[in-house]
């Protein structure tokens, strides 16, 4: 028998919360709480606790997390901050957007994450800030980040994108660096049901520079201290990331097992590469991500089958037409430039079940022979 399996089902999640969604957006519209109110204010503070932050401050959405914590930082024209190679490009975009320029930095062969061990070959005395993200749901190495970043005296922005509820050792991701941003995209471990984004901190001061850059430079209505953008979490989606909140824990167990049955059932294939998880590293899995040589083959076998699967991210961002200006070339950044072209997402949610996993397992096998 077989299935049709989604990349991601996000009308699954929805049916299951689907009375308590309807019952928050109710209440949003029944006390017009559309721009801030009580909706966002109960999201920040429970989402700063589930972080183990002191701060949390909700944005229209993560590029714009990442933005306004640069500009907060004092991150501007004439700076440099270092990014991974293999990313999305919000994350290399944000810095532009400040007038900074981005630093590319090759990827980790195992993890995938910013290699650590290249990280110094490009400091400068420019270099002002460092951005880690934790690609896929693994934290990066942020034990080395911070040695890094303490020696030279950098800033540390996490990119927490993917990442939301992982943890090294125990330790939440809060405990390292400066700030962390989040994505809410509605496919995110935590989505909301359309953008939203959030910067987290235990700074008060850099939390209050956030929020007032986030709303047109000002605290109070027309109290306008400095030019700052419209960039604010509304009523609605906070409403809604509110009831998803409780069941994130939930979600994150249940993807992580799925992750498990996964590596189970194909960690023995040839020419299949399973993730490598660092050991200390709570993973939460936003994607699960093999390696092939023969990807698109792979992927069209797959997509007979039912199987829908993405590629996260078929060009590195040195290699983007966007940053053809930089002079780069793909041997520059070896390892994200060879990745490339075999990394593959297969569909990782919650609500997957084990038959599912078995069918794609098995679709993968199959294939193989």
């Amino acid at each position: 028998m077989g299935f049709n399996i989604p990349f991601v089902d996000l009308k699954a999640q929805y049916l299951s919360i689907s009375k308590e969604i309807q019952a928050a957006l109710a209440d949003v519209i029944q006390n017009t709480a559309f721009i801030g109110g009580k909706h966002v204010k109960e999201f920040e503070a429970n989402f700063a606790a589930f972080c183990r932050a002191k701060h949390c401050v909700g944005v229209g959405n993560g590029t714009d997390a990442l933005f306004l914590a640069l500009k907060a930082l004092g991150i501007g024209e004439g700076d440099e901050v270092i990014v991974p190679a293999n990313t999305f490009v919000a994350t290399s975009e944000a810095v532009t957007l400040t007038g900074a320029r981005a630093v590319f930095v090759d990827c980790d062969p195992h993890t995938y994450n910013i290699d650590v061990t290249k990280i110094s070959e490009k400091l400068s005395g420019r270099t002002r800030a460092l951005i880690p993200v934790h690609l896929y749901g693994q934290p990066a190495d942020m034990k080395s980040v911070c040695r890094i970043a303490r020696d030279s005296g950098l800033k540390i922005i996490q990119d927490c994108a993917q990442a939301h509820g992982a943890e090294i050792d125990g330790t939440p991701l809060a405990a390292f660096g400066d700030v962390l941003c989040y994505s809410f995209y509605p496919g995110k471990n935590l989505g909301a049901y359309g953008d939203a984004g959030a910067v987290v901190t235990d700074d008060e001061g850099l939390a209050n520079r956030v929020r007032m850059l986030a709303n047109h430079g000002r605290l109070s209505k027309y109290d306008h201290e400095i030019e700052g953008v419209n960039s604010r979490l509304d009523g609605i989606q906070g409403a809604i990331l509110n009831v998803k909140l409780k069941y994130l824990s939930l979600w994150t167990e249940a993807r992580r097992q799925n992750a498990a049955r996964y590596h189970e059932l194909l960690q023995d294939m040839p020419f299949v590469v399973t993730p490598e998880v660092t050991p200390g590293a709570k993973h939460v899995y936003h994607l699960y991500v093999i390696r092939t040589k023969n990807r698109e083959n792979l992927q069209a076998f797959l997509r007979e089958r039912g199987i829908a699967t993405g590629v996260h991210y078929p060009i590195a961002l040195p290699n983007l037409q966007a940053y053809k200006y930089l002079g780069h070339s793909p041997g520059d950044f070896s390892v994200a430039s060879a990745y490339q072209n075999e990394i593959l997402s297969l569909p990782m949610y919650p609500e997957l079940t084990n038959e599912m996993i078995s069918y794609v397992a098995e679709a993968i096998r199959t294939w193989l022979r």
